[in-house]
């Protein structure tokens, strides 16, 4: 099927990749129209400009060259003209993308007066200057080895204790002795920091039980209005129910609740670590959010998180159940649903990044979802305890998602909106995978090398090309050249109603 709109290609990105194939023959003929040839020269493809679509499945590559003579954002067309049955049935598709193209240096050169190549007078007299200098040169270095040798008959002649003192004075000082840090292996470049870039770093660790509930006091209820019932997640140490809040003011009003608890060997530091990034979202008010409404932190009770229900609970385990039963209901979810999800996360995320709040932990074990698929995200707490394989301890004796996070929070663990906005690349590939684990079989300690050296996770099957480009262009290694959240719900929310009206 086509697309009508039109998906932008980063400058970085030289290649696009298409899969296809089809079940019975199918000619095709393949054409590109680009708009700016001062820009971009014509595409090129490894496959024949016409021909059979082959029966198996198969990847073509499109070539996207920029001239840098001029920046500029280039429009290209690809056409691809499918006959089925002799001309009987005809049909073409049209892919459009937008390729953003700059200017190389070496056109910038040509241009500019102060970098033109010189006359020969010019070199002339640069060379001149040149051989001055190295005389001049050559004469102090040979003055100098003359005042030293000079000095050096003084120092014979001084005593004992003189020349003793002098050794002393000229060994090297302990200070100015440099060590690689431990995050640029192999003397290479580390990753900078982005200073239009709201930047955070983890210290969750650096606050006490005492502040932490503090923190959440002018929103603790009693123990007596809160009920459970069923336990719907538990881990080592934490449980999540299914609860019941009665009405603070009419005791026969009752809602449904989330109630996140401890078990008793529980420690302290877990404790303070669920009270703290409970309140990651508190405060917030937006359709895709879900906070906390209350706390039960009373003194020989298990502290409680209360939140508001969602019926069908954690979307990771929703998809999970979604994989289970596709074999015998294929209708149940559609990608049209899918990228309905997709596109709430982004708003909630879009409301976030406006916020300035970086939520640092966005995957889909951190969104909850109902009835009617509305999806809001929720905090992280007790995240490491109920899904622990999704978390990795990389000696620093910190559990973090590893294979959720961008290569700058990995390498100097800072966190901004551009690094969620990576972490939802990982969701919306969750999302297309029915809640399947990431880099599954790449070693935790060696995902900062695997994604420095340019490497990805997959194309889902069945994920169109479209939707695999916008989880691409989330995994730019510059954060500045990510999407904003805004970008994405636009992009996304367009694919949705392509998708609506292919069907």
């Amino acid at each position: 099927y086509a697309l009508s709109f039109n998906l932008l290609v980063p400058s970085e990105t030289n290649f696009l990749h298409f899969t296809w194939h089809a079940k019975s023959k199918v000619e095709y003929k393949l054409g590109f129209q680009v708009d700016n040839f001062v820009a971009m020269d014509m595409p090129q493809v490894n496959i024949s400009a016409q021909g059979e679509v082959p029966r198996t499945l198969s990847v073509f590559r499109v070539e996207l060259s920029c001239t840098g003579k001029v920046d500029s954002e280039v429009m290209i067309l690809m056409q691809l003209n499918l006959t089925v049955n002799s001309s009987k049935n005809f049909t073409v598709l049209n892919f459009k993308r937008r390729k953003m193209c700059y200017k190389s240096k070496e056109f910038i050169y040509q241009n500019d007066p102060v970098h033109a190549a010189p006359t020969t007078s010019t070199r002339v007299f640069y060379i001149s200057v040149g051989v001055c200098c190295a005389v001049i040169f050559l004469v102090a270095i040979i003055l100098a080895v003359l005042h030293l040798h000079s000095m050096k008959r003084i120092e014979l002649d001084d005593s004992i204790s003189a020349s003793s003192s002098s050794q002393g004075l000229s060994q090297p000082s302990t200070q100015t002795t440099q060590y690689l840090r431990a995050d640029t292996p192999n003397n290479a470049t580390p990753i900078t920091s982005y200073p239009t870039l709201r930047i955070e770093k983890n210290d969750l660790r650096s606050v006490t039980l005492l502040e932490a509930k503090a923190k959440v006091k002018d929103i603790a209820i009693s123990r007596e209005r809160i009920t459970l019932k069923d336990v719907l997640q538990e881990g080592t140490f934490g449980r999540i129910f299914h609860g019941i809040l009665v009405d603070e003011k009419d005791p026969n009003k009752e809602k449904q609740a989330f109630v996140k608890t401890v078990k008793d060997q529980a420690s302290e530091i877990q404790v303070t670590m669920m009270l703290t990034e409970s309140c990651k979202l508190r405060g917030l008010h937006h359709r895709n959010l879900l906070p906390i409404t209350h706390v039960c932190i009373e003194e020989g009770e298990k502290p409680m998180v209360i939140l508001p229900y969602m019926n069908w609970g954690n979307l990771k385990l929703f998809l999970r159940q979604c994989k289970l039963v596709e074999a015998n209901n294929p209708q149940a979810i559609s990608q049209q649903d899918l990228v309905h999800m997709a596109i709430q996360i982004a708003c909630g995320m879009s409301y976030l990044a406006r916020r300035e709040v970086i939520h640092k932990d966005l995957a889909a074990r951190n969104c909850v979802i109902d009835d009617t698929l509305q999806v809001k995200i929720t905090d992280n707490a007790l995240s490491r305890d109920l899904f622990p394989m999704d978390y990795h301890c990389l000696g620093d004796n910190e559990n973090r998602p590893v294979r959720w996070m961008a290569l700058e929070s990995l390498v100097n663990n800072e966190f901004s909106s551009a690094s969620d906005v990576w972490a939802f690349g990982v969701t919306l590939w969750e999302l297309m995978t029915l809640g399947q684990t990431p880099y599954v079989d790449i070693d935790p300690f060696e995902m900062a090398a695997y994604l420095k050296d340019g490497y990805r996770i997959a194309q889902p099957i069945n994920c169109p090309d479209e939707l695999f480009a916008v989880m691409a262009c989330c995994w730019a290694l510059d954060p500045e050249e990510r999407p904003k959240f805004q970008q994405l719900v636009q992009c996304l929310t367009e694919f949705h109603a392509a998708l609506g009206a292919y069907v």
